[in-house]
């Protein structure tokens, strides 16, 4: 390269100046041991000293030539998320929450949820009319599978007898529930009591609980650190559960 051969030229003219310089050091030497005269000494100390300066300043190497300045690089931030991670983040309608981000926002950091039946997400509210029939609300149900996917959700329910437990089970069924994998029957529990569903969402240690009762929220706000109350005054279901 040309930069590399004109370093060796340098290097290689610096060595063959030293080695005259040496040589003629050594005449100057043994000329001040023939004339010991004090103008000789005095010519031959100056000139020593000018030798030693020019050394030196032949031994440094010369500074390459800096380049100039090119344009400045733009800082570099933190990576833009994708296309599908902006979707995710920010809704088609900037007013209007997608179902995940709506369970995102409200269960941020629950790894379970438990829910009750009556009232939230079947259209009957007392266990009486679980007896005869259970009826899904549509409007739950989009909901119910994205909580399924974010958390481990279970359902609950205070029944009268088993053929109330068949009509819930049916409707969930029929509802498409089950259908995800993230919600199995084996996670639709039923008591007698509501004392019973308190004792449940306790030995489930949920994060999360939904519920109709304001004693159960009441008895559980001391155990679980979120909890919802949907009132069936105000037509129940999950609409209390959107911000």
């Amino acid at each position: 390269m040309p930069g590399l051969a004109a370093d060796q030229d340098t290097v290689s003219l610096v060595r063959r100046v030293s080695r005259a310089l040496n040589r003629r050091l050594t005449d100057l030497v043994g000329l001040l041991f023939h004339h010991k005269s004090a103008g000789s000494l005095g010519a031959v100390a100056g000139f020593a000293i000018a030798v030693v300066f020019a050394w030196k300043f032949l031994r440094s190497s010369p500074a390459r030539p800096r380049r100039p300045p090119g344009p400045k690089r733009p800082l570099v931030g933190p990576a833009a998320p994708d296309s599908a991670a902006r979707d995710a983040a920010e809704p088609a309608n900037p007013g209007k929450l997608t179902t995940r981000q709506i369970v995102v926002k409200r269960l941020g950091g629950c790894r379970k949820v438990t829910c009750q039946l009556l009232g939230v997400v079947f259209e009957e509210i007392t266990p009486q009319e679980l007896q005869t029939h259970a009826t899904v609300r549509p409007s739950v149900v989009e909901l119910l599978l994205e909580i399924a996917k974010y958390c481990d959700l279970y359902l609950m329910e205070t029944v009268l007898d088993d053929k109330s437990e068949e009509n819930a089970l049916l409707a969930l069924e029929s509802a498409g529930l089950f259908k995800t994998g993230g919600l199995m029957k084996e996670k639709v529990l039923f008591c007698s009591s509501e004392v019973g569903r308190t004792s449940f969402v306790r030995q489930l240690e949920a994060d999360f609980h939904i519920d109709t009762s304001l004693d159960i929220i009441s008895q559980l706000s001391r155990f679980i650190r979120c909890q919802l109350f949907v009132s069936t005054i105000e037509g129940g279901q999950l609409a209390a559960f959107i911000p």
